[in-house]
């Protein structure tokens, strides 16, 4: 009971807490907030407490493959965007992420190292593809229910994942943690409001922010056993830290970069 307790305290102010952000920086920093392991973190921690650190390790391993297929959702969505309305582009990325992690199965055998190591390679080919997008000159405000949606879908999912784990195993817990439900929720969102650059936008924060969330969920895969859960879960933290603050810089350099091209326009 205090484990589920936790659970529906901790996964909805992480949730809102980055939606709330989002709203207030705009769309590729609102990505990057997305991007940050808010479902695959309180699953990776609660499968430690409820099934033991070695199977939380497994998972995790699983969760660094994920973000491949988080790359090949936001490609996807991108290169059909602008030719079609968000529910092709959401159809589109959909099929590329189911498509990604099911090419992805042989790699969850290999060490967690060189499964990290494929993942930035492909993050860093996916930020090289992903297009820039936009921030609209004056964006539509949210609806009243977007805040309460967001934070009720990804708290669901985090606790309908740790309680299947027993069911799906321990690599497809990790896997189906990096559904990318709440980039799909504002991408969606934000494509209806202020139209697919803004919304591609939206996806290029999260492909540079995923490389703070692999980071984290690499550590944990490979210290979680040895180190134990608390300070496993402390040297991500600061790892994700570290990582994510370059990546913020990279970010706010973009944005800069689109403000004077949209000024020079």
């Amino acid at each position: 009971m205090a484990i589920l307790a936790l659970k529906l305290v901790l996964t909805p102010l992480l949730i809102g807490g980055a939606s709330l952000g989002a709203r207030r920086w705009g769309p590729l920093i609102g990505g990057w907030l997305v991007s940050l392991p808010l479902t695959s973190g309180p699953v990776a921690l609660f499968l430690a407490l409820d099934r033991g650190p070695a199977f939380a390790a497994q998972a995790a391993e699983a969760s660094v493959a994920g973000n491949i297929a988080i790359v090949a959702f936001c490609l996807a969505y991108a290169g059909v965007a602008h030719r079609a309305g968000w529910p092709v582009a959401i159809a589109a990325a959909g099929a590329g992420w189911l498509a990604a992690a099911l090419a992805l199965q042989p790699a969850l055998a290999l060490p967690v190292g060189l499964v990290f190591a494929l993942s930035v390679a492909v993050l860093a080919l996916g930020l090289r593809f992903m297009p820039a997008g936009r921030r609209s000159a004056m964006p539509a405000a949210p609806p009243s229910w977007d805040l309460p949606l967001r934070v009720a879908v990804g708290t669901g999912v985090v606790v309908a994942l740790t309680a299947a784990a027993p069911a799906l195993g321990s690599s497809a817990s990790g896997l189906l943690a990096m559904l990318p439900v709440i980039a799909t929720v504002i991408a969606t969102f934000t494509h209806r409001r202020n139209g697919p650059d803004e919304a591609i936008g939206v996806l290029r924060g999260v492909v540079t922010g995923l490389f703070g969330t692999a980071a984290f969920l690499a550590v944990v895969s490979a210290s979680i056993v040895p180190l134990g859960v608390v300070a496993s879960f402390a040297a991500a933290i600061a790892t994700v830290a570290l990582v994510q603050s370059f990546a913020l810089s990279s970010l706010r350099r973009q944005g800069a970069g689109t403000a004077v091209r949209e000024v020079g326009a």
